[in-house]
């Protein structure tokens, strides 16, 4: 690690913040919200208002959806249409996929359109309200503040939290994720496995999502690996996580069974080393 800088231009970031405003150069960055969706009705109307309502006018987004039975990508289209007549351009947008095939595969779709259509950052956010909508402009601020190439809303960081509804067991299972996938590949990223990560269009690009072999939940770890090899400082903010409050986990055996064999598979194909990109590869 570089002389922990990248944390202290974060906690510089944090303080310019305050109440989650940013200077207006920062917060006109274009910046495009990436949220796959599979049956989430219950949940995106709420999540895309709320987006919209920050004050970031750069701030786009683009869900993915996965032909939801329930009818979410119609909704997500309504929603399109009525804050294209409130705000007078468009600013939010739907990717339609016609099958499902793991959460990996729909990030990586919707990345690459978000880079494609010019975002200079894409923020990763789930679509089931675990993920605060309150930090996406701390997270864009650290990001400009320090330049890291990722920057990690992180559960496991002094500060972060875990939502009460979560019981003993699980909380136990989510730090043995993280610690196991961190120690297998020999990263100081503490939340390896979150959800919730905001990249520089740049680090999008090295890291070839066409390469990227995760399907489900292994994405986040094979991303941040990547990005750590390849140089990429990545700084962690603290996020308290919510449990979802409407619809089901997709969460399955198959996806559980590649999460714990995907860190192992990373570690034997090896890939580029650290240093080789543009920044050190630290975490905070």
């Amino acid at each position: 690690m570089t002389e922990a800088s990248p944390l202290d231009a974060a906690e510089r970031a944090v303080r310019v913040l305050g109440a989650g405003r940013l200077p207006e150069e920062w917060a006109a960055t274009p910046l495009t919200v990436v949220m796959p969706t599979y049956n989430e009705a219950g949940n995106l109307p709420g999540m895309a208002d709320a987006l919209m309502a920050l004050p970031l006018p750069g701030l786009s987004l683009l869900v993915v959806d996965d032909s939801s039975p329930d009818g979410t990508g119609d909704l997500a289209e309504d929603r399109a249409r009525h804050h294209e007549e409130t705000y007078g351009r468009r600013r939010m947008n739907v990717l339609h996929r016609t099958e499902k095939d793991g959460l990996g595969r729909a990030y990586a779709a919707g990345m690459a359109k978000a880079v494609e259509d010019g975002a200079h950052y894409v923020l990763q956010m789930d679509a089931d309200g675990s993920h605060p909508v309150e930090k996406v402009a701390e997270l864009l601020g650290v990001a400009l503040a320090t330049d890291a190439g990722v920057v990690v809303g992180s559960r496991y960081v002094q500060g972060g939290t875990l939502s009460d509804a979560w019981g003993a067991h699980r909380k136990l299972l989510s730090r043995w994720a993280n610690a196991y996938a961190g120690t297998i590949l020999g990263t100081r990223v503490r939340d390896i496995t979150g959800g919730f990560n905001l990249w520089r269009a740049d680090a999008v690009r090295a890291v070839d999502l066409g390469s990227v072999d995760s399907a489900g939940y292994s994405f986040q770890v094979e991303m941040k690996y990547r990005a750590v090899r390849l140089g990429f400082d990545v700084v962690e903010v603290p996020i308290h996580f919510e449990d979802r409050t409407v619809g089901e986990s997709k969460m399955n055996l198959m996806v559980q069974l590649e999460s714990v064999v995907m860190p192992w598979k990373l570690r034997m194909r090896g890939g580029p080393r650290q240093g080789s990109g543009p920044g050190s590869g630290s975490s905070a």
